[in-house]
């Protein structure tokens, strides 16, 4: 990419936000992720600019960051891309209703923001029975628990990921038992294809419930599909 050039002040307009924009096109153009070394030499800005810019990105949700310190493009572009079909949000809500109470537990929807998996949308059967509670928002480690790995495993191969991830994109689903809450049995489902890594994700208290969840959870990843088949 030719380095940016300083604005004439003449003409108006904002540098910093051009630069913001450069450099996430860069990042758009690089799915496996630059760190901020590549990201200032591709876009031609300084190291220091190229850092502090990446940071806002980051905390705006318009890039992400591994815990190597590469940024990608983040979940926030994909609500910019009206026209494109339904978000997998919404695609996915319906789905995980049905599949919470098929299973009589909690279904979740969980995408990748910097290096924490982070549950977006949260489904609860209608049950007066003990469930793990997921609220909106949170938070859990990438590496380690069902809805992490598999989220990680929805994308491209990258260095330094658990060695387990690889078998989780070659079986296609994973299952854990209590890695982040004590009791609990974690089924969990890659979803390749969208903008951002994604994955289903169901958490409960009973064994048996988990084990028979894998067909379902499957059944489940099949109906969300990938973005083209929602135009």
């Amino acid at each position: 990419m030719t380095p940016l050039k300083s604005n004439d002040p003449d003409n108006g307009g904002s540098q910093t936000l051009e630069r913001g924009l450069a450099l996430l096109a860069e990042l758009s153009r690089h799915a496996e992720g630059l760190n901020t070394s590549q990201a200032a030499t591709a876009t031609g800005l300084h190291r220091s600019v190229t850092h502090r810019l990446l940071v806002s990105l980051h905390r705006t949700g318009f890039a992400a960051r591994d815990k190597e310190g590469r940024y990608t493009i983040g979940p926030a572009v994909a609500g910019l891309l009206g026209g494109s079909g339904p978000s997998l949000r919404t695609v996915a809500e319906p789905i995980l209703n049905r599949l919470a109470r098929r299973l009589d537990a909690t279904a979740s929807l969980v995408e990748a923001v910097g290096t924490a998996a982070v549950t977006t949308v949260v489904a609860e059967p209608p049950t007066d029975g003990p469930l793990f509670w997921y609220r909106t928002g949170s938070r859990d480690p990438l590496d380690h628990g069902s809805g992490g790995l598999a989220t990680l495993a929805s994308g491209a191969p990258r260095t330094n990921e658990p060695d387990r991830v690889q078998a989780i994109r070659e079986a296609g689903y994973v299952i854990t038992h209590g890695e982040v809450n004590v009791g609990a049995h974690g089924i969990a489902a890659p979803l390749p294809g969208w903008p951002v890594r994604a994955a289903i994700n169901v958490v409960t208290s009973d064994p048996e419930i988990a084990e028979r969840a894998i067909a379902h959870v499957m059944e489940a990843v099949a109906a969300i599909g990938v973005p083209g088949d929602h135009l």
